[in-house]
This record gives structure tokens, C-alpha cells and sequence, in this order.
């Protein structure tokens, strides 16, 4: 009865809020108003709380642009996590594109969507991402590919750091920031969340976004910690794979660091 409940008071604030700011957004996007990048934001907080997602951040984002955040990927919450702390544009795998409801959500918060599997579309989308960058945008690139368990970070694409090397040359000083940050799903209704409550966080590809949506709403108050690392330098003397690596591993530290309590201390 209580979930019934909970589940219905979701929806409906879902609703109110998206259709109180939806004629605005629209608006925004058609005027090119700096609003449009604002308005994301707030519906990221308002419905994190709503859902019950309660965020702590530790670091801030860095302040050199252009900047490119690079996070680890655990579910479909990661948007509205990192939504609600920042303006973001978010990279997005084409498929996200025809989901119903999420897509059209994506489409209008302005998501860059990327067709990995065709390298023939791949520079067109590389310069979409840099312009991004550019233009002062701050762009999130998951760059695992994929959602995780939420206990680890799997190996990250050194091709998908492409934007940051296409940005350089309009980039000021010829140098673009990437800055690494942890995602990790740390407690549930203020108990630390051990390893078998961790699929209420985690969403593999495998499980069907319905049920799991469903799932998160009934739990609610799922606390999660956003870890923002330095940023690095990016430039034209800079090895990808290398970098690809360093970040990987930033984004391991800061989630190992925030599952074992460490960031408590």
C-alpha cells in the first residue's frame, strides 16, 4: 500500500514538474537562451529529491574550460545525480534516442547522441561533442560504455576521448581539462548500502528499465556520494591511451574511496 502510494506520488510530481517546465524549455531551446541549460538542472534536483536520491558532493568542478568531466556509469540515476549538481551536456548512446519518455527527456536537456558501432558517422559526432566543448559547455562522456554493478569500474574507451582531441585546436591555449569523477551509490534509508542491496543502484543492461524504475522508487532515500577529482590537462602532446588510463584510475580511487567510507574521515 505505502509503495503503491510512494510510487504514485512519484509519477505525479513527475508530470507536474515536466509539464511546468517543458513550454518553458521549449522556448528557451528556440531563442538559444541561456535558460535552456538552467532548467535541466533544476528538474535534475527537484526530482532527485522527489525519487529520494540524496547527493553529497566532495570537490567541486573545475572551473578551466573547455571541460570535459569523465564519470563511471551505474544507471540512468547517474543524469539526474550529475544533472543536479551542475550544467551539464550529457553524450548519450543512439539507442537512448527512441526510448519513450527517457529520449524525448534527453533530447530536450540537448544530449549529444553517439553511434559507436559506425565509425563512418564517428567524425561528424566527434565535432558535435567539440563544439560542445568549445562553446564553454561542460560535456559528461561515460566513458565505460556501458552501466556497471556499482562495485566497479570497468575499462574505459580511449577512442571516445576523440572530442577532446578534435576541440584543441579552437581551444584556448590549444588545451582542453578533463576532469574525473566517481560516481557511488553508498547507503539505503541512511545505512550503508553493502554489496547485496547494490542492484537497487545499479542497473545492468540486461534488466528492463520498467521494473527497475519501479524498484528505485519503492526504496527511495538512496544516498550517493559524487566524487570530483583534479582535473588534467589535455593537449596536442598528450597520449590518449595514456590519459584514458590515468582518468580510469582517478575514477576507480574516488569510488573505492567512497564505498569503503573513506571519504567520511
Amino acid at each position: 500500500m505505502i509503495a503503491g502510494l510512494r510510487i504514485g506520488f512519484v509519477l505525479l510530481a513527475f508530470l507536474l514538474l515536466t509539464l511546468a517546465l517543458l513550454p518553458v524549455q521549449l522556448v528557451a531551446l528556440g531563442l538559444g537562451h541561456s535558460l535552456m541549460r538552467r532548467l535541466p538542472r533544476w528538474w535534475h534536483g527537484i526530482m532527485c529529491r522527489v525519487i529520494g536520491l540524496r547527493v553529497r558532493t566532495h570537490g567541486s568542478l573545475a572551473r578551466e574550460r573547455p571541460l570535459l568531466i569523465v564519470s563511471n556509469h551505474v544507471s540512468w540515476k547517474d543524469i539526474l545525480v550529475l544533472g543536479s549538481v551542475a550544467e551539464l551536456v550529457f553524450v548519450a548512446k543512439s539507442e537512448v534516442r527512441t526510448w519513450p519518455l527517457v529520449g524525448w527527456l534527453a533530447r530536450l536537456q540537448r544530449s549529444v547522441f553517439v553511434e559507436r558501432r559506425e565509425r563512418r558517422k564517428t567524425g561528424a559526432q566527434v565535432s558535435e561533442v567539440s563544439a560542445r566543448l568549445v562553446a564553454g559547455e561542460v560535456v559528461v562522456l561515460f566513458a565505460e560504455g556501458t552501466t556497471s554493478d556499482g562495485n566497479r569500474v570497468m575499462p574505459f574507451n580511449a577512442s571516445l576521448f576523440g572530442a577532446a582531441s578534435a576541440a584543441l585546436p579552437l581551444a584556448p591555449g590549444g588545451k582542453v581539462h578533463i576532469q574525473p569523477v566517481s560516481i557511488a551509490y553508498v547507503g539505503l534509508h541512511g545505512m550503508p548500502m553493502g554489496r547485496y542491496h547494490r542492484p537497487v543502484a545499479g542497473w545492468p543492461g540486461d534488466v528492463a528499465l520498467g521494473p527497475h524504475l519501479l524498484r528505485v522508487i519503492r526504496y527511495g532515500a538512496l544516498d550517493v556520494d559524487v566524487v570530483f577529482a583534479d582535473a588534467i590537462p589535455f593537449d596536442a602532446t598528450t597520449d590518449r591511451k595514456k590519459t584514458a588510463r590515468l582518468v580510469e584510475a582517478r575514477v576507480r580511487e574516488g569510488l573505492i574511496k567512497a564505498l569503503s567510507g573513506g571519504l567520511n574521515g
